[in-house]
């Protein structure tokens, strides 16, 4: 992972809408994620497809299968994500989460001219 760029990490669920906060130092672009301990799917979000909070538009790069903009499951804040769903494939309470975020504006190392 790079500062400023890029997380890459794990979380704990807690089964609430009001869910679990993951810290990432920037808001994100991109994010995908996996509960680990289950055969379910790759989940991806990104701020292309939903321009707004709270994030509903999700793709499955596992599966054939079009966009899914059914629920609301997170928010993408200036330095993180805020969980806002108790599904299975997002927060249930007590299971693990492996993600991987990208900045919307990465800035670490860019400089001025």
């Amino acid at each position: 992972q790079v500062a400023g760029y890029s997380a890459f990490g794990s979380y704990t669920g807690n089964g609430s809408t009001d869910g679990t906060f993951v810290f990432t130092g920037f808001r994100p672009r991109y994010v995908m994620l996996k509960r680990t301990n289950t055969t379910g799917d790759w989940i991806v979000y990104d701020a292309a497809r939903s321009t707004y909070n709270g994030i509903t538009s999700e793709i499955y790069p596992n599966l054939s299968n079009a966009e899914d903009n059914s629920n609301v499951d997170l928010d993408f804040v200036s330095n993180g994500i805020k969980f806002r769903n108790s599904g299975f494939g997002v927060n249930q309470s007590g299971e693990t989460y492996i993600y991987m975020a990208f900045a919307e504006t990465p800035f670490k190392y860019a400089r001025s001219r």
